[in-house]
């Protein structure tokens, strides 16, 4: 598909900007998705949170043809037990602050984004991820534990974890991502607390494997699936569009942690809500009490590959634009994920645009209204009840020509879309 054959750019300079970004891509990572999953690399080219020399991409360097994750670790903040102050916990009133790790918690995305304290009950969100986390469940049980969530077990039938077939057995060998897991994990559990979890684990980190395994998630009653990875569109895209397809189920994924440049799949399919991400500050004495801004690292993009969708009308981009909407992201104001699998030794802060989606997906399991988004449309016609983010950019080396494709203004951005969630009115 040529996507200069059928379109007149409503801009000529940031077509041509847009295509030698395409081209650029290409010649840096080779046809076709390229990137990998890998243990936690700490290495300088596996360095994350543009500008920070304190956070780690937990999947690495890449072979071709695999998509890789977009958690990053920070790697000053390590280890530390989960527990409850045992007076809280015995009065039953929740953790105690003294006690707390860290890192964003479930309450503070709470209070950031406006969410009720109920709701989702009917909900199973799925989150799929390549191999297997062997601690998942009971790292999971110390998260929730910990910030006074109900448990989210096998035993109670809130909790299940499947290879991408949909059996218990086998599960697939450990690829890296655990520290991937945990963080969704816990991020649906911080947005959805009543939420069911799925966790569906890929052979491989394929689009083949982790698609399969998509599609295993809406077989076994998912109404709403999260995919944090990705991989930099090439000209075969348009054939793992399929697997992201299901009207009637919420499908997300993260935009990247590239900043601007070519998006990423799955997140650029038109049936996929797209999450940026931003960096989310407290802030006393504001009416919001938070400040939030584009994260640098928020994946967006023009697609070279894939037509605008009908619903889609930003200026400057023929194709389809990511991201739709946004969440915090920035490792630098992330949330506190316990782990002890690949990299992580129980608490720590995580991000990335990996927060981003699974914490949106969540948040559409709270709400309960899944079959409002068989693609994006719903947040172009009605944004009302969305934070705009207006401000911040996510230029890590290629300029957009200081327009929205790279920067927080006011109604549509590339980094943040919309906006972030202003309670479930917009859900």
């Amino acid at each position: 598909m040529n996507p200069t054959d059928s379109r007149t750019p409503a801009k000529p300079v940031r077509t041509r900007l847009r295509l030698l970004t395409v081209l650029a891509a290409v010649t840096a990572l080779a046809a076709g998705f390229a990137t990998t999953a890998s243990a936690v690399n700490t290495t300088a080219g596996a360095k994350g949170g543009p500008g920070k020399g304190n956070t780690a991409k937990v999947c690495g360097t890449a072979k071709a043809h695999q998509v890789r994750c977009f958690a990053e670790l920070r790697t000053d903040v390590r280890g530390g037990k989960g527990v409850r102050g045992a007076a809280a916990a015995a009065a039953g009133k929740g953790p105690a602050a003294a006690a707390l790790p860290q890192g964003l918690g479930p309450a503070d995305l709470h209070a950031a984004y406006k969410l009720p304290t109920t709701g989702g009950a009917n909900q199973t969100v799925a989150i799929v991820d390549a191999g297997d986390d062997p601690t998942a469940e009971a790292d999971l049980a110390v998260y929730r534990s910990t910030y006074g969530l109900p448990p989210c077990t096998t035993a109670n039938g809130c909790f299940k974890k499947v290879n991408e077939r949909g059996a218990a057995t086998p599960l697939p060998q450990d690829m890296g991502w655990g520290v991937e897991i945990a963080l969704d994990l816990d991020m649906v559990s911080a947005a959805c607390p009543q939420c069911k979890i799925l966790l569906v684990e890929g052979d491989q980190p394929t689009m083949d494997d982790l698609g399969a395994s998509v599609n295993t998630a809406v077989a076994l009653g998912a109404t709403e699936v999260s995919n944090s990875y990705g991989g930099t569109e090439g000209g075969d895209v348009l054939s793992g569009a399929a697997y992201y397809t299901h009207p009637g189920v919420a499908i997300v994924a993260s935009s990247g942690d590239y900043g601007y440049g070519v998006p990423s799949a799955p997140a650029v399919y038109p049936s996929v809500v797209s999450v940026g991400g931003t960096s989310l500050t407290k802030a006393a004495g504001t009416a919001r009490g938070w400040t939030e801004s584009a994260w640098i690292g928020a994946g967006s993009g023009c697609s070279a590959w894939i037509d605008k969708p009908a619903w889609q009308h930003d200026a400057n981009c023929p194709g389809r634009m990511v991201a739709d909407v946004a969440a915090d992201a920035d490792p630098q104001t992330g949330p506190a994920v316990y782990g002890t699998t690949d990299g992580l030794t129980g608490w720590g802060v995580v991000g990335g645009t990996s927060a981003s989606s699974p914490f949106l997906a969540g948040v559409i399991g709270l709400a309960g209204n899944p079959q409002k988004f068989p693609n994006a449309s719903a947040f172009y016609t009605n944004h009302s009840a969305l934070f705009d983010v207006t401000s911040g950019n996510n230029i890590t080396g290629i300029e957009c020509g200081g327009d929205y494709q790279c920067n927080g203004v006011a109604g549509y951005d590339g980094p943040t879309g919309w906006g972030t969630p202003n309670g479930i009115g917009g859900f």
